[in-house]
């Protein structure tokens, strides 16, 4: 016998397949990547090997080219336009099949070309039929006039963004460096999104922002991150790459269901969490660190509608969706835009199929000329419908005020539309606020007293009157509240009603 067997000779034609297969590497890019590299950017490779489990990627297409083989070699466009400028596949997520789509902002600055397009469309499409989430690194700078290998005029034809709108699966956007128009549009329809520090989004780059006549204006100023966090359009900043991908790993695994680890503050510390005088303001962020599961509270669109607060966290290792309005910000009154953001989070929710915690502590909805202005009729009306059309159980916990249509909208439209309506016994409920009704109720009395020290005494000791007819008890004992609780049962009581 002769000793260790060699290994056959490569035919060409494996040959040929290795080093296309060996040129979509980074290491086969190494001008492009020390590029990416000393912007203090990952590649695209690099940020998906970070994201799916190891050995777990199926990549669609990878071989690719931009669609312009009527004008240049293919040879030229393999070298030059790998995976036509994006990457598409499916790797698990903690176990978990994903889908991914990643644009490459280092293949012709990460343009959507044809056949680009095609490859989306089969991910989705397997996404659709699999009910698979889907991660859209959204970085590049729309669609690509440049391709020419096709016989369409303008490419309106093209099913990749109805292909997405479509899918009821979760959709997460990351948006880092430039991302303008197709890719932008791309972010938009994203359930929820990530942006990293040093992002521009635009509907239009600055090519496009130039050919309307609005001048000439630089790449980072199209749309800066500050200004789709204040607006919503991000509902999450990271500090780099490394940290969106860090965050979408969580995203994911609070959209899966699994239950994880439960640790949990002394609930007793809830009992004094509330400032003892029902006029001071707090923030309820600290009644969410307490509450729910150590270190689990990812809070969503924080600089936008900063009256009420929306949170993805775990409750006893389960996850689950919350809303509180925030005392910090016009009082927790239910303005315009926090009505919106409340909306689109009741939706996500029932989306990721997440149980709903409302926590409530407002004196209504905002009212006035200048809020009518700001549409705020419907976005109210739709707020209202977006809870009463929720799927996913919703339990509401009264904190302290709990007036009018505000409160009703916390409650997905009634008290006794919920799973559970609860109070703490710092809980006051009416039909307005205290002080506004008894201004209302009683300004013929108030007005008839001379003397201001007088008069201010009767209006304390007749809103006192008003918050004992008001106060959690009296409204418990009318039935308007399911119960009244020690603040440090909240946690069970909430576990028992939604799992």
């Amino acid at each position: 016998m002769s000793g260790e067997p060699t290994a056959d000779p490569v035919r060409p034609e494996l040959a040929e397949v290795l080093r296309r297969q060996a040129g979509l590497r980074d290491d086969a890019r190494a001008e492009a990547t020390a590029k990416r590299h000393a912007a203090g950017r990952r590649t695209v490779r690099e940020n998906l090997a970070d994201l799916v489990d190891d050995g777990t990627w199926l990549e669609y297409g990878g071989l690719a080219v931009a669609a312009q083989r009527s004008r240049r070699p293919l040879a030229d466009l393999a070298e030059a336009t790998p995976a036509d400028g994006v990457v598409v596949g499916v790797g698990r997520v903690a176990g978990r099949r994903v889908g991914a789509v990643a644009y490459d902002y280092t293949v012709l600055a990460g343009t959507q070309g044809v056949t680009g397009h095609r490859k989306t469309d089969r991910l989705l499409d397997v996404a659709a039929r699999e009910g698979l989430p889907v991660v859209v690194f959204a970085e590049g700078g729309g669609g690509r006039p440049s391709d020419t290998d096709h016989p369409t005029v303008a490419g309106l034809e093209l099913t990749t963004f109805a292909s997405l709108a479509r899918l009821k699966s979760l959709r997460i956007g990351i948006a880092a460096g430039w991302c303008f128009a197709g890719n932008a549009a791309l972010l938009g329809m994203c359930d929820v999104t990530v942006g990293v520090a040093g992002a521009s989004i635009g509907m239009g780059g600055p090519a496009m922002v130039e050919a309307a006549g609005l001048g000439v204006v630089a790449p980072q100023d199209v749309g800066p991150l500050d200004v789709h966090l204040a607006s919503g359009a991000v509902d999450l900043p990271a500090a780099d790459d490394a940290e969106a991908v860090r965050l979408t790993r969580t995203l994911l695994g609070l959209a899966d269901g699994e239950p994880t680890g439960q640790r949990h503050a002394d609930q007793r510390l809830l009992r004094d969490v509330l400032p003892e005088s029902r006029r001071r303001a707090y923030d309820v962020r600290a009644v969410l660190r307490l509450l729910f599961d150590l270190d689990s509270v990812l809070e969503l669109r924080e600089r936008h509608g900063r009256s009420l607060v929306t949170a993805l966290a775990r409750l006893g290792g389960r996850p689950v969706g919350v809303i509180a309005n925030n005392p910090l910000h016009r009082a927790g009154a239910i303005d315009a835009t926090a009505a919106g953001k409340a909306t689109r989070f009741l939706r996500l929710c029932e989306r990721m199929d997440l149980p709903v915690v409302s926590l409530c502590d407002t004196p209504g909805i905002m009212v006035g000329p200048d809020a009518e202005r700001t549409g705020l009729v419907r976005a109210v009306g739709d707020l209202f419908a977006a809870g009463a059309s929720l799927r996913t159980p919703l339990v509401t916990v009264v904190l302290r005020k709990a007036y009018g249509l505000g409160a009703m909208a916390m409650a997905g439209g009634s008290f006794h539309g919920t799973r559970l309506t609860l109070a703490w016994p710092t809980g006051e409920v009416g039909a307005m606020g205290l002080e506004g009704a008894v201004r209302l109720a009683h300004r013929r009395e108030l007005a008839a007293i001379a003397d201001d020290a007088a008069r201010e005494r009767r209006h304390d000791e007749l809103v006192a009157l008003a918050y004992q007819r008001g106060r959690a008890l009296s409204a418990a004992a009318s039935f308007e509240l399911d119960d009244v609780i020690d603040p440090a049962q909240t946690r069970d009581r909430l576990l028992a009603a939604l799992f």
